[in-house]
């Protein structure tokens, strides 16, 4: 069976509730806390690829770096759009789950079950 990873934050709802329905479910897997063992720009490119996502789809627009930055009047790349969710991980919706070649956006959470 290939490897499950969730990416959260520990004190997230949403990644809580992936974390116990994943474990109603019996399945196995490793969690990283991304706030304390941080996304390099290639994990979260490829992270993105499996989700076919593009960084801007991938940010939480109610953060207050997300209206510092202005990200909804500028027009950065979306390299740039990668570059800040690498400095900021406060940018990046969560959870995140891997499985081999595939990954989700586990909100809403029952998206998780498209990976089995």
């Amino acid at each position: 069976m290939e490897k499950i990873v969730v990416y959260e934050k520990p004190t997230c709802t949403t990644c809580r509730k992936t974390i116990k329905m994943l474990n109603e479910m019996g399945v196995e897997f490793d969690r990283i806390n991304y706030y304390i063992k941080p996304f390099s720009k290639n994990k979260l490119k490829a992270l993105l690829k499996k989700m076919n996502m593009k960084p801007s789809e991938l940010l939480r627009k109610n953060e207050d770096a997300f209206k510092k930055l202005d990200l909804k009047n500028n027009d950065y790349s979306e390299d740039q759009i990668l570059n800040f969710m690498v400095a900021d991980h406060n940018l990046i919706q969560r959870p995140i789950v891997e499985k081999g070649a595939k990954a989700v956006l586990g909100r809403p959470i029952e998206k998780i079950k498209d990976l089995f």
